[in-house]
């Protein structure tokens, strides 16, 4: 492994690979900042779940809508300034949460995080596809996922410790600090975040302007496809990530602290499948195929979770292969949206493509409360369950519709070319 990172253009992949993947656990630890806090907010603030559920609403639409339009000032003013501006405003949300008197002001915070998170896909996507080596790019796409996830795993710990040896507000002052170091990081190693067109590219671009304007990528059906895998997905991700542990904890009998350490199974499976995804998504082929396979796993083990036939034990190697699953589809996914990408409209279109198809991913963890929070309420919990399979099933469907269309519009666009 050292004697490869002796290579120039290995050790440059590596680098770029690192620094995008430091400022995306940075994001994904901001989707975790608040919940680890609601028990404090509520008793300080006399909030009730609905209010508090409420924040990571504002948190996710804000993002969505600013990841859709945040690929777009990416493809037009490169990746680099919109970073620095979405890190700074996740400094901003913590600094505000730290400080925060009201609930409205709680509100603000989780719309700054939401604003800050909105870049990461369009950038992260735009400067990995951009410089890093072809050949290296299902290892990028690895990393990548594995420091969200990363991110995610680390949230909870760190905030609920801080609230509960000292107070929220800490917690919310070294989420702020935490945020304004990695953008300290990003300035000093800013040239790895420039992205500079080739003279290939741009006669490239050049070539497909005139079939591929700004919006060109909206009358595409791979991208639409694309944006509902990413729904659908997260759909169901998102309901097991609110509701999992608590249906757990209820159908196999399971403490609190049993049905949280759940949650962490899947965080920690999640890790080990991205880091197997990676080296199969390298090795090229069908992308579409490995998610199939890897899905079809996840869908299994979330309906076998709803029959509560099998001891508590099992629930965890159940919620770790779930999350193995679902990671080992992660970097074929990123390499079929990238072919989605550039089958018609080209290198200068990844922004927009990829910060409208994640912003699929924002849209479905925004809406899986209401559609499974009743469900919790009126205590249908196999319901819940088995919901979460059968979207990863649909998922299949929508991921094998991708590789096809994106197969017959690159054969489109070869023959027009």
């Amino acid at each position: 492994m050292f004697s490869l990172l002796k290579n120039p253009a290995t050790r440059a992949d590596a680098q770029v690979i690192g620094v995008v993947g430091i400022a995306h656990a940075t994001s994904h630890f901001f989707h975790l900042v608040l919940p680890p806090l609601f028990p404090w907010l509520m008793h300080d603030f006399g909030l009730n779940f609905t209010q508090v559920g409420a924040l990571m609403t504002v948190f996710f639409v804000v993002s969505g809508i600013g990841q859709g339009l945040s690929g777009f000032v990416v493809d037009r003013i490169g990746p680099r300034r919109v970073l620095l501006f979405g890190v700074s405003f996740l400094a901003l949300s913590g600094f505000t949460l730290a400080t925060a008197g009201s609930y409205w002001m709680l509100a603000l915070s989780a719309a700054f995080a939401g604003l800050g998170n909105s870049v990461f896909h369009p950038v992260d996507f735009t400067i990995l596809n951009r410089k890093v080596s072809h050949e290296r790019l299902g290892y990028a796409f690895a990393v990548h996922g594995l420091s969200g996830n990363l991110g995610w795993a680390v949230a909870p710990v760190t905030m609920a410790t801080i609230a509960g040896l000292f107070d929220w507000h800490l917690a919310g002052w070294v989420a702020g600090l935490a945020a304004s170091g990695v953008l300290a990081l990003l300035i000093s190693k800013r040239r790895l975040l420039d992205v500079q067109m080739s003279a290939a590219t741009h006669e490239h671009t050049t070539q497909i302007r005139h079939r591929a304007h700004t919006f060109a990528f909206l009358q595409s059906p791979a991208v639409w496809m694309c944006f509902a895998f990413f729904f659908v997905t997260t759909l169901g991700i998102g309901a097991l990530q609110s509701f999992g542990p608590a249906a757990l904890g209820k159908l196999y009998d399971l403490s609190r602290a049993a049905a949280a350490s759940s949650l962490t199974a899947y965080l920690l499976g999640g890790a080990a499948g991205t880091l197997a995804g990676g080296f199969l998504a390298a090795r090229g082929g069908p992308h579409e195929r490995v998610i199939m396979g890897a899905l079809t796993v996840s869908a299994m083990c979330a309906l076998a979770m709803s029959l509560a036939v099998t001891p508590g034990w099992s629930v965890f190697a159940l919620m770790a292969v779930f999350g193995f699953g679902v990671g080992l589809a992660g970097p074929s996914r990123d390499l079929l949206v990238r072919q989605a990408a550039t089958a018609g409209f080209g290198r200068d279109a990844y922004g927009r493509v990829y910060g409208f198809v994640y912003s699929g991913l924002d849209l479905g963890f925004s809406v899986a409360p209401f559609i499974f929070g009743p469900l919790m309420d009126h205590g249908h919990l196999v319901a819940v369950l088995v919901g979460v399979g059968l979207l990863q099933v649909l998922a299949i469907f929508t991921a094998m519709n991708v590789g096809i269309r994106a197969r017959l519009s690159r054969g489109v666009a070869a023959s027009a070319g």
